[in-house]
């Protein structure tokens, strides 16, 4: 998250600069900014717009993106796009008769157990971007434009908006996006956007009277609290609360003014320890750690998405397993800590996996 957010900072401070130069006489301001090249250019501009002006040409068959959604996606969203496991459902929710009307009554409906992407979208060039610019997590940008036309039609024809047989291209978006079940579901009357010449918010502030405490608005059913076992002692550490004990009912209020949400003991100062520990290698082995996503799924001392490292090193201590998990790393597999499987790792070097496995062994 921060090497995102400082490379999105760098690239809109130089676009800035860029700018400047181009627009004011650059004598003026020496050494400060450049134009940037097509080339740049091109490797920034790829959203997608909701009436399509970005969209690349291609096309691709939903027969293809069930290959490709096995291979890439199915580890996190499941085989048919209904995983809860690790995000929240892309497929379900959505009916026939949502199709005809645009709008999915599920999402009113306080029933409906699970609200899924198919259910909330409402512009096609949404789902086109999102799955071009940031998937699959471990290797974004990794997709070509035809690829993704076809995980987007696999999606959507496991949602049975499009055939099973069907070609999604730069062509026929139009006529696709008029079928989303939800493409109806987006009003200006909440929007924060200039209407018709005139700002949608309109009003003057009032800053009296204020309530105190927050009200609890939305919370997790009973049977789905603990589910994942308990968050707060899970690898959380970006937001104000690092998560609920979710071994306990939920709080009947929020927390007033002055309350320090408790920190899990997987944060900073795990971290810490475990770098002494580790020695004098242990900041480039960390550094080396992040740089290839290793943190998404394994946090210091607390279970996330796979094991911590501290229960690697305790399973394998002692035993001689570098080569063994070495080439895990490297094919990706599953089964020794669950049904969520690592992904392979073919890009990095066999003496960067090396490193980091023996260094998840000594407990990092």
């Amino acid at each position: 998250m921060y090497k995102l957010a400082k490379t999105l900072i760098g690239t809109v401070a130089l676009t800035l600069l860029g700018g400047l130069a181009n627009a004011q006489d650059t004598k003026k301001f020496p050494g400060i900014g450049r134009a940037a090249t097509p080339a740049e250019v091109a490797a920034w501009d790829i959203d997608v717009r909701p009436d399509f002006k970005g969209l690349p040409k291609g096309s691709g068959t939903a027969e293809q993106g069930q290959e490709l959604w096995e291979a890439k996606c199915a580890s996190c969203h499941g085989v048919f796009g209904e995983s809860n496991e690790v995000f929240t459902p892309i497929v379900g929710g959505t009916t026939a008769k949502d199709i005809k009307t645009g709008r999915v009554a599920s999402l009113t409906d306080p029933n409906q157990p699970q609200r899924s992407t198919l259910m909330r979208l409402s512009t096609l060039s949404s789902l086109y971007d999102y799955v071009y610019r940031a998937m699959p997590w471990n290797a974004p940008r990794s997709l070509s434009a035809d690829e993704t036309y076809a995980l987007v039609a696999y999606m959507l024809s496991l949602g049975e908006i499009v055939p099973e047989d069907f070609t999604l291209s730069h062509e026929n978006v139009h006529e696709v996006q008029a079928l989303l079940p939800n493409r109806n579901g987006t009003t200006t009357e909440h929007g924060m956007w200039t209407v018709a010449g005139r700002p949608d918010v309109q009003g003057n502030p009032c800053m009296t009277d204020c309530p105190t405490d927050g009200k609890i608005t939305s919370f997790l059913p009973g049977f789905a609290r603990n589910a994942h076992e308990n968050i707060t002692e899970q690898n959380r550490i970006f937001g104000p609360f690092r998560g609920a004990d979710t071994t306990k009912p939920p709080v009947k209020k929020l927390p007033g003014a002055g309350f320090v949400a408790p920190v899990a003991a997987t944060s900073a100062t795990a971290t810490a320890a475990t770098t002494v520990a580790a020695g004098a290698n242990a900041a480039t082995l960390q550094a080396l750690f992040q740089k290839h996503n290793c943190t998404a799924c394994h946090a210091p001392a607390a279970k996330g998405v796979g094991p911590s490292i501290a229960e690697v090193a305790k399973k394998y201590k002692e035993q001689d397993v570098v080569a063994k998990l070495a080439t895990k790393v490297k094919v990706g597999g599953a089964g020794a800590w669950g049904s969520i499987p690592m992904p392979p790792h073919a890009q990095m070097s066999d003496t960067d996996i090396t490193n980091l496995v023996k260094w998840m062994l000594t407990g990092s």
